[in-house]
Protein backbone atom coordinates (compact mmCIF):
# COMPACT_ATOMS: atom_id res chain seq x y z
CA UNK A 1 0.00 0.00 0.00
CA UNK A 2 1.44 3.68 -1.18
CA UNK A 3 1.40 6.66 1.35
CA UNK A 4 2.64 9.96 1.28
CA UNK A 5 5.80 11.36 3.52
CA UNK A 6 7.78 14.68 3.47
CA UNK A 7 11.70 14.25 3.42
CA UNK A 8 14.39 17.22 3.94
CA UNK A 9 16.55 17.34 1.29
CA UNK A 10 19.39 20.30 0.72
CA UNK A 11 19.49 22.39 -2.20
CA UNK A 12 22.38 23.88 -4.38
CA UNK A 13 22.93 26.47 -1.45
CA UNK A 14 22.94 23.90 1.78
CA UNK A 15 19.46 25.21 2.83
CA UNK A 16 16.64 22.34 3.88
CA UNK A 17 13.89 22.46 2.01
CA UNK A 18 10.38 19.86 2.09
CA UNK A 19 9.46 17.67 -0.43
CA UNK A 20 6.19 15.30 -0.77
CA UNK A 21 7.28 11.87 -2.11
CA UNK A 22 5.43 8.99 -2.63
CA UNK A 23 6.51 6.04 -0.31
CA UNK A 24 5.78 2.65 0.44
CA UNK A 25 5.92 0.40 3.47
CA UNK A 26 9.48 -0.80 2.73
CA UNK A 27 10.35 2.61 2.13
CA UNK A 28 8.96 4.33 5.53
CA UNK A 29 10.75 1.38 7.12
CA UNK A 30 14.48 1.92 5.83
CA UNK A 31 13.48 6.16 6.55
CA UNK A 32 12.70 5.60 10.29
CA UNK A 33 16.35 6.59 11.02
CA UNK A 34 17.13 3.76 13.62
CA UNK A 35 20.87 2.87 14.05
CA UNK A 36 20.77 -0.81 13.90
CA UNK A 37 19.25 -0.97 10.47
CA UNK A 38 22.95 0.41 9.66
CA UNK A 39 23.81 -3.72 10.85
CA UNK A 40 20.99 -4.61 9.17
CA UNK A 41 21.77 -3.36 5.86
CA UNK A 42 25.49 -4.28 6.24
CA UNK A 43 24.68 -7.97 7.09
CA UNK A 44 22.19 -7.89 3.83
CA UNK A 45 24.71 -7.01 1.59
CA UNK A 46 27.45 -8.96 3.12
CA UNK A 47 24.95 -12.27 2.70
CA UNK A 48 24.19 -11.12 -0.87
CA UNK A 49 27.95 -10.30 -2.16
CA UNK A 50 28.97 -13.69 -0.63
CA UNK A 51 26.00 -15.04 -2.96
CA UNK A 52 27.47 -13.10 -5.91
CA UNK A 53 30.58 -15.02 -5.21
CA UNK A 54 29.42 -18.36 -5.11
CA UNK A 55 27.93 -17.73 -8.75
CA UNK A 56 31.36 -17.81 -10.20
CA UNK A 57 32.23 -20.98 -8.70
CA UNK A 58 31.08 -22.42 -12.33
CA UNK A 59 33.97 -20.78 -13.85
CA UNK A 60 36.64 -21.55 -11.61
CA UNK A 61 38.41 -24.38 -13.38
CA UNK A 62 38.01 -21.98 -16.51
CA UNK A 63 40.54 -18.99 -15.02
CA UNK A 64 44.07 -19.19 -14.30
CA UNK A 65 46.10 -18.59 -10.92
CA UNK A 66 45.57 -16.20 -8.46
CA UNK A 67 48.29 -14.09 -10.72
CA UNK A 68 46.51 -14.12 -13.82
CA UNK A 69 43.60 -11.25 -15.19
CA UNK A 70 40.77 -13.75 -15.28
CA UNK A 71 41.20 -14.72 -11.72
CA UNK A 72 41.17 -11.48 -10.99
CA UNK A 73 38.06 -10.56 -12.72
CA UNK A 74 35.77 -13.94 -11.68
CA UNK A 75 36.71 -13.52 -8.27
CA UNK A 76 36.57 -10.01 -7.40
CA UNK A 77 35.54 -7.23 -9.93
CA UNK A 78 32.14 -9.35 -11.00
CA UNK A 79 31.06 -10.40 -7.52
CA UNK A 80 31.53 -6.54 -6.35
CA UNK A 81 29.89 -5.27 -9.56
CA UNK A 82 27.13 -7.39 -8.85
CA UNK A 83 27.13 -5.82 -5.21
CA UNK A 84 27.07 -2.33 -6.97
CA UNK A 85 24.00 -3.15 -8.52
CA UNK A 86 22.54 -4.54 -5.43
CA UNK A 87 23.15 -1.23 -3.72
CA UNK A 88 21.89 0.88 -6.70
CA UNK A 89 18.51 -1.27 -6.98
CA UNK A 90 18.76 -0.81 -2.85
CA UNK A 91 18.85 3.18 -3.46
CA UNK A 92 16.29 3.19 -5.84
CA UNK A 93 13.95 0.99 -4.05
CA UNK A 94 13.71 3.55 -0.97
CA UNK A 95 14.30 6.91 -2.73
CA UNK A 96 17.98 7.71 -1.89
CA UNK A 97 19.34 7.73 -4.86
CA UNK A 98 18.30 11.36 -5.52
CA UNK A 99 20.24 12.72 -2.60
CA UNK A 100 23.28 10.31 -2.49
CA UNK A 101 24.84 12.33 -5.01
CA UNK A 102 23.94 15.74 -3.57
CA UNK A 103 25.81 18.24 -2.02
CA UNK A 104 25.86 17.68 1.78
CA UNK A 105 24.20 20.10 3.85
CA UNK A 106 26.32 19.20 6.92
CA UNK A 107 30.02 20.56 6.04
CA UNK A 108 33.21 20.23 8.10
CA UNK A 109 36.36 22.38 8.94
CA UNK A 110 39.45 22.52 7.12
CA UNK A 111 41.50 20.84 9.40
CA UNK A 112 39.60 17.15 7.93
CA UNK A 113 41.86 17.89 4.95
CA UNK A 114 44.20 16.26 6.56
CA UNK A 115 42.40 13.02 6.23
CA UNK A 116 42.48 12.86 2.33
CA UNK A 117 46.16 14.06 2.29
CA UNK A 118 47.41 11.48 4.28
CA UNK A 119 45.45 8.61 2.03
CA UNK A 120 46.43 10.60 -1.16
CA UNK A 121 50.12 10.80 -0.53
CA UNK A 122 50.23 7.06 0.31
CA UNK A 123 48.08 5.86 -2.80
CA UNK A 124 50.49 7.73 -4.74
CA UNK A 125 53.42 6.92 -3.31
CA UNK A 126 52.40 3.17 -3.99
CA UNK A 127 51.52 3.46 -7.12
CA UNK A 128 55.11 5.15 -7.86
CA UNK A 129 56.61 2.16 -6.00
CA UNK A 130 55.05 -0.56 -8.43
CA UNK A 131 56.76 -2.86 -10.92
CA UNK A 132 54.47 -2.47 -13.43
CA UNK A 133 56.27 -4.49 -16.17
CA UNK A 134 56.17 -7.46 -13.74
CA UNK A 135 52.75 -6.58 -13.23
CA UNK A 136 51.29 -6.13 -16.64
CA UNK A 137 48.57 -4.48 -18.37
CA UNK A 138 45.79 -6.58 -17.50
CA UNK A 139 46.03 -7.30 -14.14
CA UNK A 140 46.72 -3.31 -13.13
CA UNK A 141 43.51 -2.80 -15.24
CA UNK A 142 41.50 -5.72 -13.84
CA UNK A 143 42.72 -3.99 -10.00
CA UNK A 144 42.09 -0.83 -11.16
CA UNK A 145 38.60 -1.59 -12.27
CA UNK A 146 37.70 -3.74 -9.19
CA UNK A 147 39.06 -0.65 -6.87
CA UNK A 148 36.51 1.22 -8.77
CA UNK A 149 33.76 -0.90 -7.87
CA UNK A 150 34.95 -1.66 -4.25
CA UNK A 151 35.12 2.15 -3.48
CA UNK A 152 31.62 2.52 -5.32
CA UNK A 153 30.12 -0.51 -3.44
CA UNK A 154 31.61 0.28 0.25
CA UNK A 155 31.44 3.67 0.36
CA UNK A 156 27.41 4.40 -0.66
CA UNK A 157 26.79 1.51 1.64
CA UNK A 158 28.79 2.85 4.45
CA UNK A 159 29.45 6.89 3.88
CA UNK A 160 26.11 6.95 1.82
CA UNK A 161 23.14 4.73 3.42
CA UNK A 162 24.69 4.32 6.67
CA UNK A 163 25.44 7.65 7.22
CA UNK A 164 21.52 8.64 5.69
CA UNK A 165 20.00 6.23 8.58
CA UNK A 166 21.92 7.51 11.69
CA UNK A 167 21.31 11.57 10.45
CA UNK A 168 17.48 10.46 9.94
CA UNK A 169 17.07 8.86 13.28
CA UNK A 170 18.51 12.62 14.61
CA UNK A 171 21.84 10.68 16.09
CA UNK A 172 25.34 13.69 16.32
CA UNK A 173 27.64 13.79 13.83
CA UNK A 174 29.93 11.78 16.57
CA UNK A 175 27.60 8.44 16.71
CA UNK A 176 27.27 9.00 12.83
CA UNK A 177 31.13 8.92 12.29
CA UNK A 178 31.74 6.02 14.74
CA UNK A 179 28.72 3.67 13.15
CA UNK A 180 30.09 4.30 9.52
CA UNK A 181 33.84 3.54 10.56
CA UNK A 182 32.10 0.85 12.90
CA UNK A 183 30.03 -0.43 9.74
CA UNK A 184 33.23 -0.56 7.52
CA UNK A 185 35.09 -2.71 9.50
CA UNK A 186 32.03 -5.15 10.00
CA UNK A 187 32.65 -5.91 6.23
CA UNK A 188 35.66 -7.10 6.43
CA UNK A 189 35.08 -9.59 9.52
CA UNK A 190 33.83 -11.77 7.34
CA UNK A 191 37.84 -12.79 5.85
CA UNK A 192 37.80 -14.55 9.20
CA UNK A 193 35.97 -17.44 8.34
CA UNK A 194 37.66 -17.29 4.99
CA UNK A 195 40.89 -18.74 6.04
CA UNK A 196 42.55 -15.52 7.87
CA UNK A 197 44.25 -15.63 10.79
CA UNK A 198 42.36 -14.21 14.08
CA UNK A 199 45.87 -11.91 14.45
CA UNK A 200 45.41 -10.82 10.84
CA UNK A 201 42.12 -9.85 10.88
CA UNK A 202 41.88 -7.92 13.57
CA UNK A 203 44.36 -5.85 12.45
CA UNK A 204 42.07 -5.55 9.74
CA UNK A 205 39.27 -4.24 11.19
CA UNK A 206 41.34 -1.61 13.33
CA UNK A 207 42.68 -0.16 9.85
CA UNK A 208 39.30 -0.61 8.02
CA UNK A 209 37.65 1.54 11.11
CA UNK A 210 40.21 4.10 11.31
CA UNK A 211 40.75 4.69 7.60
CA UNK A 212 36.39 4.54 7.33
CA UNK A 213 36.89 7.12 9.92
CA UNK A 214 39.32 9.36 7.40
CA UNK A 215 36.66 8.76 4.15
CA UNK A 216 33.51 10.41 7.10
CA UNK A 217 36.00 13.43 7.53
CA UNK A 218 36.22 13.25 3.69
CA UNK A 219 32.82 13.02 2.96
CA UNK A 220 32.37 16.37 5.49
CA UNK A 221 34.93 18.35 4.09
CA UNK A 222 33.99 18.19 0.16
CA UNK A 223 30.79 17.74 0.94
CA UNK A 224 30.14 14.98 -1.53
CA UNK A 225 30.02 11.24 -1.85
CA UNK A 226 32.70 11.06 -4.87
CA UNK A 227 35.46 12.14 -2.67
CA UNK A 228 35.65 9.18 -1.04
CA UNK A 229 34.49 7.05 -3.41
CA UNK A 230 37.37 8.16 -5.54
CA UNK A 231 39.64 7.91 -2.56
CA UNK A 232 38.72 4.60 -1.40
CA UNK A 233 39.14 3.44 -5.28
CA UNK A 234 42.87 4.37 -5.59
CA UNK A 235 43.56 2.39 -2.00
CA UNK A 236 42.72 -0.70 -2.75
CA UNK A 237 44.40 -1.69 -5.73
CA UNK A 238 47.70 0.35 -4.77
CA UNK A 239 47.53 -1.58 -1.48
CA UNK A 240 46.63 -4.99 -3.66
CA UNK A 241 49.32 -4.42 -6.40
CA UNK A 242 52.36 -3.16 -4.68
CA UNK A 243 52.20 -5.59 -1.75
CA UNK A 244 52.22 -7.92 -4.75
CA UNK A 245 54.42 -6.30 -7.35
CA UNK A 246 56.85 -3.93 -5.63
CA UNK A 247 59.55 -1.84 -7.66
CA UNK A 248 63.18 -2.18 -6.22
CA UNK A 249 63.10 0.99 -4.51
CA UNK A 250 63.42 2.35 -1.00
CA UNK A 251 60.43 4.04 -1.50
CA UNK A 252 58.85 0.78 -1.13
CA UNK A 253 58.94 0.06 2.46
CA UNK A 254 57.64 3.58 3.09
CA UNK A 255 54.58 2.91 0.87
CA UNK A 256 53.88 -0.16 2.68
CA UNK A 257 53.88 1.74 6.35
CA UNK A 258 50.63 3.73 5.10
CA UNK A 259 48.34 1.17 6.74
CA UNK A 260 50.24 2.02 10.64
CA UNK A 261 50.26 5.68 9.41
CA UNK A 262 46.46 6.25 8.83
CA UNK A 263 45.59 4.49 12.00
CA UNK A 264 47.90 6.46 13.83
CA UNK A 265 45.97 9.87 11.76
CA UNK A 266 42.56 8.63 12.47
CA UNK A 267 43.06 8.23 16.17
CA UNK A 268 44.37 11.69 16.38
CA UNK A 269 41.67 13.30 13.80
CA UNK A 270 39.06 11.12 15.65
CA UNK A 271 39.99 12.70 18.86
CA UNK A 272 39.96 15.98 17.42
CA UNK A 273 36.74 16.14 15.87
CA UNK A 274 34.92 14.27 19.13
CA UNK A 275 36.30 17.35 20.76
CA UNK A 276 35.17 20.21 18.34
CA UNK A 277 32.29 18.18 17.32
CA UNK A 278 31.28 18.55 21.00
CA UNK A 279 31.95 22.17 20.96
CA UNK A 280 29.92 22.72 17.53
CA UNK A 281 26.82 21.37 19.49
CA UNK A 282 27.22 23.02 22.52
CA UNK A 283 27.65 26.30 20.70
CA UNK A 284 24.24 25.50 18.79
CA UNK A 285 22.94 24.38 21.83
CA UNK A 286 23.62 28.27 23.35
CA UNK A 287 22.10 29.84 20.30
CA UNK A 288 18.95 27.59 20.38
Amino acid sequence: MLSFRTICLPNARGAVVSEIVQGSAWSRFWNTGRWWQALVLAVGYLALYEAAGFLMAPFLPLIGGPESTSYIVVLYVVPIFLGCVILVVFGASVGWLRTLFARQSIRGGGWMWIAIVIVLAFNVLRFATIDYGKAGLGIVAAWLLAGLFIGFAEEVLTRGYVVRIMRDGGHSEIAVALVSGATFAVLHSINLFTGQSFVATALQLLYTFFFGICMYLALRVTGTIIAPILLHASTDPSIFLQGSYPADSPLAALGGLGNIVVVVVGVVLLIVFIITQRRADRSAAVLS
